[in-house]
């Protein structure tokens, strides 16, 4: 049995035995936080919120690009 949390990114699934929280998670995987929105456990999450919410076990988060066109 794993000590660490098992959590869902992009519909992989990782574990982390450190506490992180969803800055930390796009700073590892050196991501722009410009260019796309988190979503949650299906909810859009603010960005303000993202370096306050911590990434807990079987959490799912996607990030969705967002893309202009003409």
């Amino acid at each position: 049995m794993s000590n660490g949390n098992n959590f869902y990114f992009n519909g992989q699934e990782y574990c982390t035995n450190q506490p992180i929280n969803l800055i930390d998670l796009l700073n590892y995987f050196n991501y722009q936080p410009s260019l796309f929105v988190i979503e949650y456990n299906n909810f859009i999450c603010n960005k303000n919120e993202w370096n306050k919410i911590k990434v807990k076990k079987n959490d799912r988060i996607e990030l969705i690009t967002i893309v202009g066109g003409g």
